[in-house]
């Protein structure tokens, strides 16, 4: 092999191997839009922004047109939680979804992330929504966080969460577990959420209760 000709053939495999990470980039940049618009209905996932999660945290894939976004949140590494969220939820809950994912894209501690989000409502960055809405998790792929500090999560069935600032399961006469017909993850905080269980989709048991 000559020199000239063994350039080229470092040149061609650089090219091939760019060529593949940028289309395994774009497949799973594909798989992560569909997993996001799994959890909402037609009628809002039609017009529904989204966004993605790159090497820097979170990046949008597509404009809202109807004030809804639909994520792939994973509170805790191992949790899979595609949402879609109303406008109110976008300008009050999105923020501290992507602190956690701009955190940790930087290699942070999640101990460290948990304490950075309590920062922020503490500061008043993260504030509770100021009116009643939903956020759609109706995807049938939902494994979503039971113990933040453990890092433990479960599938759960598909769900409709609606804010309760500051509310608890015994407020709603609920006794809190899954097999009630509602109950209040987050409980008494400014992001707790009503949490009533839709006929369709998924499979699992519990949901997770931890504060942000």
């Amino acid at each position: 092999m000559t020199a000239r000709s063994g350039l080229a053939l470092a040149v061609f495999l650089a090219t091939s191997t760019t060529a593949v990470t940028a289309a395994r980039a774009d497949s799973d940049r594909d798989k992560e839009i569909a997993l996001a618009l799994e959890a909402g209905p037609a009628t809002v996932t039609a017009k529904a922004g989204v966004w993605v999660h790159d090497k820097t945290g979170y990046v949008q894939a597509r404009e809202s047109k109807n004030g809804f976004v639909c994520i792939v949140d994973h509170r805790i590494p191992n949790a899979v939680e595609p949402q879609c969220m109303d406008a109110e939820g976008v300008k009050t809950f999105f923020p501290k979804y992507q602190l956690v994912a701009q955190l940790r894209a930087k290699g942070t501690a999640e101990p460290d992330i948990r304490k950075a989000v309590k920062a922020a409502f503490a500061s008043g960055a993260f504030k509770a929504p100021a009116r009643p809405g939903v956020i759609y998790m109706m995807s049938p792929h939902n494994v979503v966080t039971i113990d933040e500090d453990k890092g433990v999560a479960q599938p759960f069935p598909g769900h409709l969460m609606f804010y309760a600032p500051n509310l608890t399961s015994a407020d709603l006469g609920s006794d809190g577990t899954p097999a009630s017909p509602l109950f209040v993850v987050d409980e008494g905080t400014p992001h707790a959420l009503m949490i009533v269980p839709v006929a369709m989709g998924g499979g699992g048991h519990m949901h997770g209760s931890q504060a942000p």
